[in-house]
């Protein structure tokens, strides 16, 4: 009776380890991880690709043109202003003095023009009399002439000493925004030094260094694309507007000038920018740059893994361009939007369920 008992709780102790052996080889296989990058993202084209910096068009320094002491400012670092706006102001004590005296020493100069004239004209009188002589109204109308000169002159300097007193107030000689200042009440200035940059909001442009190895590929008035990396979702549009004749001394790289055509409040000014140069209208002999992992060889073809909408892994053949420095460009074979295995592409088998991880943007 024992030993069928035992027998029994014997079998039932091998069938349920049966049992949990099986259940355990039937638990499906978690999706393996896998690098992706999706097409038209991180691979657009096989167009030269750099950084630039988001710079105005237009930027200029505003100084006084005379010496003295600041008393006021009226602007502050992004405050925008308006062409003959003032920015900041200096004690007109001595220039309006300056004026004053001016103003006298023109009033006593046309005193003297009238002695001068009115002398002359008796003198002209009296020597039609025959009672002066000639040499006599000779020199009458030299006084006249030199009383004419004299006022004239003082005159030029009074307007000179008005000058003086307008330009006391520094004003802005374009319309902008304010990105650097530097006058503080009380400071004492120089004519000439550099108080505040006004940059032009209207015309945005972005620098971007081309390598000398690639500065023949860049042509003037040649589409771009570009993305802020504030702001990679939009798209903006515009063309090379001026290349520099000579490599920087420093960078050995040649300064290219980038003219933003549909700007909005999103740009701004010192923001990074990566900039697209050298599209081509033709999507076929563009291609997508795909990184030289992504591609491997199956069945003697040059083929690529795409990740389905199930997240399952396709063989795809392609066509394989040039390789270059980013990567390797696929002319034919890919669609945009799609994603493709860039990392382990040679343990990746059909239909293989995988888990995406995209990669991250540069």
């Amino acid at each position: 009776m024992l030993t069928s008992k035992m027998t029994t709780f014997l079998e039932l102790f091998f069938l349920a380890l049966l049992l949990g052996c099986k259940e355990q080889a039937e638990l499906p296989t978690p999706p393996r991880p896998a690098l992706v990058m999706v097409i038209g993202e991180q691979a657009e084209s096989n167009a030269m690709s750099l950084v630039g910096e988001v710079r105005p068009r237009y930027e200029s320094s505003q100084g006084f043109r005379i010496n003295d002491k600041i008393i006021e400012r009226k602007v502050d670092i992004g405050a925008t202003v308006k062409k003959g706006q003032i920015i900041a102001r200096l004690d007109p004590a001595d220039t309006d003095l300056s004026a004053s005296a001016a103003q006298a020493d023109v009033r006593a100069a046309e005193a003297d023009r009238v002695l001068a004239a009115a002398e002359l004209h008796r003198y002209r009188q009296l020597f039609a009399k025959k009672f002066v002589s000639a040499s006599a109204l000779d020199i009458k109308e030299a006084e006249l002439k030199s009383a004419n000169a004299r006022l004239a002159q003082i005159k030029a300097q009074a307007l000179v000493s008005a000058n003086q007193t307008h330009y006391t107030n520094l004003t802005s000689d374009r319309s902008g925004v304010v990105t650097w200042i530097s006058a503080e009440p009380g400071q004492v200035v120089q004519a000439g030094e550099r108080i505040a940059l006004i940059a032009d909001t209207q015309a945005i442009e972005v620098v971007v260094a081309v390598p000398e190895s690639r500065i023949d590929e860049v042509q003037l008035n040649s589409g771009v694309t570009l993305k802020l990396w504030a702001g990679p979702q939009k798209i903006y549009t515009g063309f090379i507007r001026e290349i520099s004749p000579s490599a920087d001394s420093a960078t050995r790289a040649f300064n290219v000038r980038v003219a933003i055509k549909d700007v909005d409040a999103a740009v701004k000014l010192g923001s990074t920018a990566r900039v697209r140069l050298g599209i081509q209208n033709d999507r076929q002999a563009q291609g997508f740059l795909i990184p030289t992992t992504a591609l491997t060889e199956i069945n003697g073809k040059k083929s690529v893994w795409v990740i389905d909408g199930n997240n399952k892994a396709q063989p795809r053949p392609v066509v394989a361009g040039p390789f270059g420095e980013e990567g390797i460009v696929i002319s034919d074979g890919l669609e945009t939007g799609e994603k493709i295995a860039i990392a382990g592409v040679h343990t990746l088998i059909k239909d293989q369920q995988v888990r995406p991880i995209v990669e991250a943007t540069p």
